[in-house]
């Protein structure tokens, strides 16, 4: 099986179905902007020796609860997974090769890791794009387990939940419906976006603009509709001296989102590239 594993191709993926969107693969397609030389089939047989130990284990036992107990502690554990919580912004934390191989992460790429061994193991596992931390839920009956990849896969009560998203909701306490869509599972396609986005924020505050601007280009790859980055790539290529680029790019932001709230300064944007073009001829 991991020899046999192959990456998708950037220019198809805006057209293929969330359901249909490999959440591992893509996040090794991530990685091998930063790593070309990434061992991919390195990375598949890592995650599947971890399920390959655990499958005797977790076959022999019923509640799905616990299975997911013994593939947390295992994880975590035994093969020491782990959050970055002393270098969170360490761009490494977000490529899974990386995560793989140091065994550190943020919440989003451990989640990965869990959700693919644990699916690999016959565990479906959902990821919730959580405010604050990412987060994973297992369906229980009528309900959910929900889970904390960066601190060691612990399970989170709905007051703990309910604190957590506090500072993020308007109001103060989420009531329960408010708390109950913010527990919605995440599509593949919405992590990979949001790993895309930490990485962007990384890059952006470091003023590293070449890597920022790929990070928002391969977000336009996953969703043109997606504002922020066409934004982001226009100030990026601005940043680069690539005027040409980010005129485009910020024309089409200004045309395509003209109820954005930042609208106006994109304009002032582009009026102070049109005067810099005018001094230069």
């Amino acid at each position: 099986m991991s020899a046999e594993l192959e990456l998708p191709d950037w220019a198809s993926l805006s057209g293929t179905p969330d359901t249909a969107m490999p959440l591992f693969a893509c996040a090794l397609l991530i990685a091998r902007d930063e790593y070309p030389a990434l061992d991919v089939a390195r990375c598949d047989a890592v995650l599947q020796a971890h399920a390959r130990h655990l499958q005797i284990e977790v076959d022999a036992i019923g509640p799905t609860p616990l299975k997911m107990q013994a593939i947390n502690r295992y994880l975590f554990e035994e093969a020491g997974y782990a959050g970055n919580h002393d270098a969170y912004y360490d761009p490494r934390n977000s490529y899974l090769n990386e995560v793989i191989e140091r065994r550190l992460g943020n919440p989003i790429t451990l989640a990965v890791v869990q959700m693919d061994v644990a699916r690999r193991l016959g565990v479906a596992l959902e990821g919730i794009s959580f405010p604050g931390h990412f987060l994973v839920s297992l369906p229980v009956g009528d309900g959910m387990l929900v889970m904390d990849p960066f601190n060691g896969g612990r399970p989170l009560g709905i007051e703990e939940l309910r604190s957590r998203a506090s500072p993020h909701v308007d109001g103060g306490p989420p009531d329960d419906d408010t708390l109950a869509g913010l527990l919605r599972p995440a599509t593949p396609r919405m992590m990979l976006m949001r790993m895309l986005r930490n990485l962007h924020g990384t890059y952006a505050e470091a003023e590293d603009w070449a890597r920022a601007v790929r990070c928002a280009d391969r977000l336009l790859s996953l969703s043109r509709d997606a504002p922020d980055a066409l934004r982001d790539r226009g100030l990026g290529y601005l940043a680069l001296g690539h005027v040409t680029g980010a005129r485009e790019d910020l024309r089409n932001y200004v045309m395509r989102y003209p109820d954005a709230a930042d609208v106006d300064a994109v304009r002032e944007q582009l009026v102070q590239i049109g005067r810099a073009r005018d001094r230069a001829h």
